[in-house]
């Protein structure tokens, strides 16, 4: 009987400790990375999910406007962003993780303009298209040498320049043509820059204001080393033909 009753103890301090931890993620659809698709989630997603899981995490992704996911994680009232660049500003309120893939941003103009993207003189007396809250060049977002109207997203400012409402706007190409395909844009309309503007390396960040924060981080820096030693990084990439 006393042996029972131990064991019935050890069972309920032992069930607690086989749960998986939770934390939520948060984004705005960015494919091939971040799609709204619960079947083929995106890489970054899965990325994310698989490295977290083998450090004992259950991964919950939420589709959201991409200022509000930032601000939510500044806030830490969501634990993680998948796919973040670095900036100077952000690196004061949120913790960055190992680089995991890169982009490399283009400029789309619309097809048979004369327009070639050299430097920032480039853009003089232009309206370039940007996103709310993405982390472009400082350079880039300070000069005066043109103007930078604001969207929510790519898919708004790829409508605006095929109405002429703006010359010009910047994307990682794979994103952009990814974008058009979902939303019936018709890429032919569209031109990307030979030359790539930048090369921005992408990170998955958690806020400095979570107390759980830097946890979160070193987990993900762990499990992606185990992911990428184990073969899952490259089948996910393969998955998405990357």
């Amino acid at each position: 009987m006393k042996f029972i009753f131990v064991s019935i103890i050890s069972l309920f301090i032992w069930i607690p400790m086989s749960y998986a931890a939770d934390v939520t993620i948060a984004q705005d659809p960015w494919p091939p990375f971040i799609i709204d698709n619960s079947h083929t989630p995106g890489i970054s997603i899965e990325i994310v999910t698989a490295a977290m899981k083998t450090q004992g995490y259950n991964v919950t992704f939420k589709i959201m406007p991409w200022a509000r996911a930032l601000d939510q994680v500044k806030k830490g009232a969501i634990d993680m962003l998948p796919a973040t660049w670095y900036t100077t500003k952000r690196s004061t309120y949120l913790t960055y993780s190992k680089s995991y893939l890169k982009n490399n941003i283009k400029i789309i103009k619309l097809a048979g303009s004369p327009f070639v993207y050299h430097d920032l003189k480039s853009f003089d007396g232009k309206k370039v298209g940007i996103v709310r809250g993405y982390g472009y060049n400082e350079k880039f977002l300070t000069s005066k040498r043109f103007k930078r109207p604001v969207s929510k997203d790519l898919v708004t400012n790829l409508k605006k320049l095929k109405s002429k409402r703006i010359d010009l706007t910047i994307s990682d190409e794979l994103v952009a043509r990814s974008l058009m395909k979902k939303n019936n844009l018709n890429a032919g309309d569209f031109s990307f820059s030979k030359t790539t503007m930048s090369t921005n390396k992408i990170f998955v960040t958690s806020g400095k204001a979570n107390p759980n924060g830097q946890k979160y981080i070193d987990a993900f820096n762990k499990g992606l080393l185990t992911i990428q030693s184990n073969g899952t990084f490259d089948q996910i990439l393969k998955k998405y033909g990357k």
